[in-house]
């Protein structure tokens, strides 16, 4: 098991989106965060399938960090 950081979008118009920095090409979006989460684990477990059929590995563990301007 391994664990990802998801960067959460609120969309104006409702709703979240999330990407994955460690996955490139990894998003998927929810009506509420909850669902977003739910979404993004198998959307996560997708990608993470494609890449072991491939032979690659996920992207080197990224920090994300909150900053004040």
């Amino acid at each position: 098991m391994s664990n990802f950081a998801v960067v959460i979008h609120e969309e104006p118009a409702g709703g979240f989106w999330g990407e994955v920095p460690a996955l490139p090409g990894c998003y998927s979006q929810g009506a509420t965060v909850d669902e977003l989460l739910v979404n993004m684990r198998e959307a996560i477990a997708a990608v993470l399938e494609v890449l072991e059929e491939d032979g690659r590995a996920p992207e080197p563990p990224v920090r994300i960090v909150e900053l004040v301007v």
